[in-house]
């Protein structure tokens, strides 16, 4: 049954496809309203991560750093110690991908402000193929001490989530796809930064998704709906992760499946598996990216390919029966 204490829309199957990144854009020009001291830098792909909204509301406000990813975290750093609120924007496979060092010493170890926005990720870049397909930035970040990472699950909570990671201090890491996805949040819908949502309630199988896949969940649950009766939640926040939330779920269920646009290694899968392990030993299965790199082709083929849909997400709760 769904949670109506997150006011999700009312019907999934009329859901409006909008892109995160779009939120994100909105989100951020609302925060640069709301908080003089933010600031945003951009690696040369302004347009495509929606900074270009910001750039027009605040020029003054806008860095263009042209393809220098290395640098545009090294001089994010710096602003963060003046009092600055730096969102450093630019694809996820090139940030956190190619600056990782940066963010490591001048973000992390040195707990500067700063708001790393990994776009793209995922299939998102699917013509560009495997290099720039980034399936492992939330491995990458979620072991660094003193990050928060997160993962909006649509437009809206994008939108959101950018409102509040302008107000949370200390370095955080965002990541989203590119494609127009199912928006299935809605402005009533609650988001606090650490704290996992309870979609869908039941009592048989526990769904953990992040971002995109979280809709896919939602559409698996009820299409089971009447066979098994699962219980689906949005793991927007993987570090720190909401570990009451999960192990409540789990203890009731005994049956847990994670999914996610993303590696099974060091993602939102290997996190569960590595609580469930430490606390609560669980059948479980993982739906995402296998150990391999992808390879150019349209964003849906590609989902279909590696194993990323809501029929992946049935097989694996069917798995588990």
């Amino acid at each position: 049954m769904i949670n109506t204490e997150m006011f999700l829309i009312e019907d999934l199957k009329k859901s409006e496809m909008r892109a995160m990144r779009d939120g994100y854009g909105e989100g951020l020009v609302e925060a640069g309203r709301r908080n003089s001291e933010v600031v945003a830098l951009s690696a040369d792909l302004t347009e495509s991560t929606r900074t270009d909204l910001f750039r027009a509301a605040f020029p003054d406000r806008f860095l263009e750093m042209g393809i220098s990813e290395q640098n545009m975290m090294g001089v994010a750093a710096g602003m963060a110690a003046t009092g600055k609120v730096p969102f450093v924007n630019s694809f996820a496979c090139f940030s956190p991908g190619r600056n990782w060092e940066q963010l490591r010493i001048s973000v992390c170890l040195s707990g500067n402000n700063v708001k790393i926005i990994g776009g793209h990720a995922g299939v998102g870049n699917g013509a560009d193929g495997g290099n720039q397909q980034m399936f492992e930035d939330i491995a990458l970040t979620r072991v660094l001490p003193n990050i928060t990472v997160v993962v909006p699950a649509d437009y809206e909570q994008a939108k959101k989530m950018t409102l509040a990671i302008a107000d949370f201090h200390g370095p955080v890491y965002m990541r989203m796809t590119k494609p127009k996805r199912e928006v299935m949040t809605t402005g009533g819908t609650p988001l606090t930064i650490g704290k996992a949502q309870v979609f869908r309630t039941g009592k048989e199988v526990t769904v953990l998704a992040c971002g995109a896949m979280v809709f896919e969940a939602l559409a698996a649950a009820e299409e089971l709906a009447g066979n098994i009766d699962v219980e689906v939640i949005n793991v927007h926040t993987i570090k720190p992760l909401d570990k009451e939330t999960v192990l409540r779920s789990v203890l009731k269920t005994g049956k847990v499946v994670t999914a996610e646009e993303h590696s099974i290694i060091g993602g939102l899968g290997g996190a569960i598996a590595e609580l469930l392990g430490e606390e609560l030993p669980t059948k479980m299965r993982r739906v995402g990216m296998r150990d391999r790199f992808g390879e150019s082709g349209e964003p849906e083929e590609l989902l279909v390919k590696y194993g990323m849909t809501k029929d992946e997400v049935i097989k694996a709760i069917k798995q588990l029966r």
